[in-house]
């Protein structure tokens, strides 16, 4: 069986980070997507935990597939980068699930 080394892929993070401003930039502006606050953080938690699921694999990826590419992508100014980016996706889709289960939490009281 052929296995190839993951490929990185910078323009699906980029493209998650701008799915999350997206989202982020239509609660602020609308103040709800669909008028259902239960409904609009379920939307959040899920698109939070999916932004956050990429970057986690790819430590996965990092951590199991060889042994040496974390000295390897941390030598040069790309690998860390590339673990930067990683880094920046991850708290972006954290920040999308804490926004999403405070739709939860806002509109529970009143």
């Amino acid at each position: 069986m052929d296995q190839s080394r993951p490929r990185r892929n910078a323009r699906l993070l980029w493209g998650l980070v701008a799915l999350a401003a997206l989202y982020g930039g239509a609660l602020f502006a609308f103040h709800t997507l669909t008028g259902k606050p239960l409904l609009d953080g379920s939307i959040g938690v899920v698109l939070g935990l999916y932004i956050c699921s990429r970057p986690a694999g790819n430590a996965v990826d990092l951590l199991f597939f060889d042994r040496h590419a974390l000295w390897q992508l941390t030598s040069g100014w790309r690998g860390l980068g590339w673990l930067a980016l990683n880094l920046l996706v991850l708290a972006v889709g954290w920040m999308v699930i804490v926004l999403g289960a405070t739709r939860f939490a806002g509109r529970a009281g009143g």
